[in-house]
This record gives C-alpha cells, sequence and structure tokens, in this order.
C-alpha cells in the first residue's frame, strides 16, 4: 500500500491529486521552485521540497532533482499529473529505478505514444515529410507534450520555415524537448477524445467521450462529457480505437486517446499518456475520481469487468489570467479574490491573495458544472461564471461566458475554429454603463460631511475609469439629502454596496475597490488620476511591452538605424511558457532599441521606436 505520494508538478494539479490523497490517508509531498515558495500547492502539501530557480528546465523538468525530493521527505510513490515530466519515459524509468511506485504507465508505453511522430508510425499513419502548396493548410506540431505549446498553423509555404524555428523553440522551452513534426490540417474538425482507465491484469474501461473543440492557440478552453452529437456507431468507433491503442502498448493507468472528428470520420491524433487537465467532467459523468483510480492501479488492484454507467452531461471551462482581445495575452498580479458560487466544482491552484507571475501557465482554475441535460450542465455553468467574484488581473471570463451563451455553441455545431470565427464579436467591450457610477459613489461614501449646510449648489464630483480599453467619465453632487446623479436615482450607496433605480427597476451592484483597480459585479474598472501624466505619452510609432514576460530573441541583424518592414518579426518575448512575436507595426527605421535577450520586462515598458516616413 502507498503511504506517501509526491507530486511532480504545481498549480491546480497537485493541489487536485493532493484532496484524494487526504481522502484516501495518504501522506504528501510537494516540490517547488522559488517562484512558487509561497504557493498554494506548497502549503497544502504535508511535507514540501525547494527546487533552487524559477524557470522549469532548472526546476520541475529535473527528474533527478525530484527523485532525490521523494528520497529526502520519504515517499514511497511518485505522480507526475500533467505537463512537465508527466510523459518523459527517462523519468519514469528514474522513479521506478529508485524504487519508487510510479503512479502512471509502464516506461515503455509513454516512449511508445509520448512522441506524437511515433505514435501515429504505430498505427500505420505518417506525418508530412515534404510539404508543397496542395498540403496546404498544415499544422507544425511538437512531438512531445501538449497544452497546445509548439503548434503552428501555416497557410502559405514561405511562412514554414519560422513556424518550425519559433514551434521548436517553444517545445524546448516547455518540454525538454524541440523536435517537431508537420501534418495536415483539418479546418472545420471538432476535436474529440476518450478516456481510458486500465489496469495490470488486462481490463481496459473506455470512459466515454469528450468534446473540446473551443480552443484558443490550440490549448483547450471548453471542455464537454459526453462529446454531443456523434451518431452511435462513431461513438463505437471511437471507444474501440481507443482501446485498441491502449492494448498496442500494453498501457495502463489513466490516458486519452484524442482524434478529429471530420465528415463523420475519425482521424486519430495522439494518445496522452496521462491525466488530462479535462478529466473532471468524466469524473462527473462516471461518478469516479480518477485520481484514486490511479493510486488503486498502481496497487495492483484490478478493475472491474465493466465501467460504470454514464449519468448527465458535465462542462469544464478553464479560468485564465489573460486578456483575448489583446491576443490572449497573459496576465500577472495579485488575485484578490476567487470564489463562485454553490452548485459547481472549482479547481485551483490560489487562493486569495496569491500572486499570478511570469513563470507558468496563466491558468488560473477550472470551473465545472453536471446536470441531467446538457442545456442545463451550460446554463449552470454561464450562471456561475457570469455571478463569480474574480478580483484581480484580466480573465477570459466575460470570453468563457458568451462562449457557453453563443447560438453555434448551444446547438453543438462548434468546431476548432469557432474562435477564429467568433473572436471578435466575443471580445467586443460590455461593461455595465452604470458601473463607473456605482463605483464614484461607493468611493464616495463618507465623504460627503459638510462643516455647515450652505444655500448654494454644490458642484459636479467628476470621476474617470477605464474599462475593456475605453475610458469613461462619470457625474456625482452631494445634496441636502445625501448623493445624487442625474438619470438614476441613488437608493443606497456604501463602500461595498450601491443600489440604483434605474427606469423605475432597482438594481444592486457589489464593489470592492484595490487600489486603482475596482471591481463592481464582474466588471473590471481602473481608476484614472484626475490630471493625466504629461510624461506618459509615448513617441508614434513605439513599441511597448503587451504582457510581462522575458526577452528571448531579436530578429537577426537588428540594430538601431537598421530599415524595417511592416509586419516583421523585431523581438520575441516569452511569458507563461508561450512565445509572442512584436511586429514592426509600418515600414520604417529603428531609431531606439531598449530590448536584449534576457531581459525581464513590465507591461509598457518601452521595447523599440519605429520612425516611419
Amino acid at each position: 500500500m502507498i503511504s506517501t505520494v509526491l507530486v511532480a508538478n504545481r498549480g491546480e494539479i497537485a493541489c487536485r491529486i493532493f484532496r484524494t490523497c487526504a481522502d484516501l490517508g495518504i501522506r504528501t509531498v510537494a516540490v517547488y521552485s522559488d517562484a512558487d515558495e509561497n504557493a498554494l500547492h506548497a502549503r497544502l502539501a504535508d511535507t514540501a521540497v525547494r527546487l533552487p530557480g524559477a524557470a522549469p528546465a532548472e526546476t520541475y523538468l529535473r527528474g533527478d532533482l525530484i527523485v532525490k525530493a521523494a528520497y529526502a521527505a520519504g515517499a514511497d510513490a511518485v505522480h507526475p499529473g500533467y505537463g512537465f515530466l508527466s510523459e518523459n519515459p527517462g523519468f519514469a524509468r528514474a522513479v521506478l529505478d529508485a524504487g519508487l511506485v510510479w503512479i502512471g504507465p509502464p516506461p515503455q508505453a509513454i516512449e511508445a505514444m509520448a512522441s506524437k511522430t511515433r505514435a501515429k508510425q504505430l498505427l500505420g499513419i505518417e506525418p508530412l515529410h515534404e510539404v508543397t502548396e496542395a498540403d496546404l493548410p498544415v499544422l507544425v506540431k511538437a512531438a512531445a507534450g501538449g497544452g497546445g505549446r509548439g503548434m503552428r498553423i501555416v497557410r502559405r509555404l514561405e511562412e514554414l520555415p519560422a513556424a518550425l524555428e519559433g514551434a521548436r523553440a517553444e517545445a524546448a522551452s516547455a518540454f525538454g524537448d524541440g523536435e517537431v513534426f508537420v501534418e495536415p490540417y483539418l479546418e472545420h474538425g471538432r476535436h474529440v477524445e476518450v478516456q481510458i482507465l486500465a489496469d495490470t491484469h488486462g481490463t481496459v474501461w473506455p470512459l466515454g467521450t469528450r468534446d473540446c473543440s473551443l480552443q484558443r492557440r490550440h490549448q483547450k478552453v471548453i471542455e464537454e462529457a459526453p462529446a454531443p452529437g456523434l451518431t452511435p456507431a462513431l461513438a463505437d468507433e471511437l471507444r474501440t480505437l481507443a482501446v485498441r491503442a491502449a492494448r498496442a502498448v500494453s498501457y495502463t493507468g489513466a490516458g486519452t486517446v484524442e482524434f478529429l472528428v471530420a465528415d463523420g470520420r475519425a482521424h486519430f491524433l495522439e494518445m496522452n499518456t496521462r491525466l488530462q487537465v479535462e478529466h473532471p467532467v468524466t469524473e462527473a459523468v462516471f461518478g469516479l475520481d480518477l485520481v484514486a483510480e490511479q493510486i488503486r492501479i498502481a496497487e495492483g488492484h484490478a478493475l472491474g469487468t465493466e465501467p460504470p454507467h454514464a449519468r448527465g452531461h458535465a462542462i469544464e471551462a478553464r479560468l485564465y489570467a489573460e486578456d483575448p482581445a489583446r491576443d490572449w495575452a497573459p496576465q500577472t498580479g495579485t488575485l484578490h479574490r476567487l470564489a463562485v458560487p454553490a452548485g459547481v466544482r472549482l479547481d485551483t491552484g490560489y487562493t486569495d491573495g496569491d500572486t499570478i507571475g511570469v513563470h507558468y501557465d496563466p491558468m488560473l482554475a477550472k470551473v465545472v458544472a453536471h446536470a441531467p441535460t446538457r442545456a442545463e450542465a451550460v446554463r449552470r455553468l454561464a450562471g456561475a461564471l457570469e455571478s463569480a467574484a474574480i478580483h484581480g488581473p484580466v480573465t477570459n471570463r466575460d470570453l468563457l461566458v458568451r462562449s457557453l451563451r453563443h447560438a453555434e455553441f448551444t446547438a453543438a455545431r462548434m468546431d476548432t475554429g469557432f474562435y477564429d470565427r467568433h473572436l471578435g464579436e466575443l471580445t467586443e467591450p460590455a461593461a455595465d454603463p452604470h458601473a463607473p457610477l456605482a463605483a464614484a459613489l461607493a468611493d464616495a461614501h463618507g465623504r460627503s460631511r459638510f462643516g455647515g449646510w450652505r444655500n448654494v449648489p454644490a458642484q459636479p464630483q467628476v470621476k474617470r475609469y477605464e474599462t475593456a480599453g475605453e475610458e469613461q467619465e462619470v457625474r456625482y453632487r452631494h445634496t441636502r439629502d445625501g448623493l445624487a446623479a442625474d438619470g438614476v436615482r441613488i437608493v443606497h450607496a456604501d463602500a461595498r454596496l450601491v443600489v440604483l433605480e434605474v427606469d423605475g427597476v432597482q438594481r444592486k451592484f457589489e464593489v470592492a475597490r484595490y487600489g486603482d483597480q475596482v471591481h463592481v459585479g464582474a466588471t473590471r474598472l481602473t481608476a484614472l488620476p484626475r490630471f493625466p501624466d504629461p510624461t506618459s505619452q509615448l513617441a508614434p510609432g513605439s513599441l511597448v511591452a503587451p504582457m510581462p514576460g522575458t526577452v528571448v530573441k531579436i530578429a537577426e541583424g537588428l540594430t538601431e538605424g537598421a530599415a524595417v518592414q511592416a509586419g516583421q518579426g523585431l523581438i520575441w518575448l516569452e511569458a507563461m511558457k508561450m512565445q509572442h512575436q512584436i511586429s514592426a507595426p509600418a515600414s520604417g527605421i529603428l531609431t531606439a532599441l531598449h530590448a536584449e535577450p534576457g531581459r525581464q520586462v513590465e507591461p509598457g515598458m518601452l521595447l523599440a521606436v519605429v520612425r516611419t516616413p
């Protein structure tokens, strides 16, 4: 029997595994980088071991340090979670060679499937070796890892070399393996997968299907189980293929076989030899704890002859600290509050007051709803996200709510091109028009004290706020009877709650303020100074950092005085395991260059200036 588990991971998945271990009476060990010293997963574990450094290559990708940590903490088993070393056969062997229990599939199974190129060859599928115009569009894809990293869509042949280079760099940074390959890109397919669970006694359970078609940058955003709209024959085919893939490599433990479904046919993509981020929807539908099942299998227990029956429908949304309207730019800062209504599941690696840094994935949490029908699950999840308290950096919350309520999604007609088609409409600014007034009135609470009443009308008070990239100005007055504003009746106003009556309808606004940041319900505002700083104006053609991160590359030969072309890539930043290219806004001359490889930058920092004729 396993007594102590070290989780070779961080964040949300480490916390989730710790919860199951606690339920089973198993002690837990966390590993943490210097950047994660105060992270929730390090605080939740019974024991925590430091991995010196911050970058993944120095910490969570160092299998030798993790094995040493297991010894030091007295662990007798290792769970890899997902990402990092979870699909690294060398790490699995190192754990087993150290005499520890590996809570995962055999190293040889990982080796056979962890490389997407070898997995396809095992099933008789060859990648593209020579790409021609007739093959376009194609997808450049990392052979190792997952999570959408190391992937690029190529629609023109001249874009292929840069896509290969960028994918290699991103894959090497995220997984320690820069191998990439090229395969056809199907424009309007659905991403459907099958969860499998296999024991060491020859039993393989296909635990239904999941649809993960809503993706940004090839990383899943909304997932659900079962996949809607599949014919019974196609669903049976997917389950049969998944079991076949598992048996082909003598698989044990939890794994996922992924397909692209197009024109009623299934195209094999890959097998993920680990737990998936979206595993909670399968747990909800089948009434299972997949982590507990992984542990039981690692201990040698047998599965039943048949899996449990599926019940209802479950949907999961990934809440990210990112701005979808600004090319999904990751966001950092303090997460002041994260709370969702009762009735939904929240898996997170953060608590109120935690800091969201630049080193790792920007996912804050997963929110999961389960209901008897798909329509009820969609409604429950959208409502929970809309009313959740998420105070801190910009998030994709509004995008998630709008996606769930989009006609294409509610009718289950989505595919992997959903955001390519609809991102503009889904990210249009739509802040509550009365939120700035509510923020101003809450701020004014307690300030309307007069030394003596004078029969002279008070001058309007003016407040300015920025929300969703737009600036708004509001006015209110102090009167003998309290606060007043045109067009509304102020029923109540204090520092936390404002009640306004608009056209005879009362509306309540919960207000929370953290410095210049104000949250009014689901609307995030930034209080602006009364008199703007004249020194904050930038020269035309200035290129500023859109997010915090590290400069990883400067265009070859780029120096001050060089001529640049519109759209030319000049500077590459890396933040939260993704690379972002900053391009010349127009053709001109580079008159200033302040970026250099290895430099840490903050949002708004001036990187370069391009002067146009």
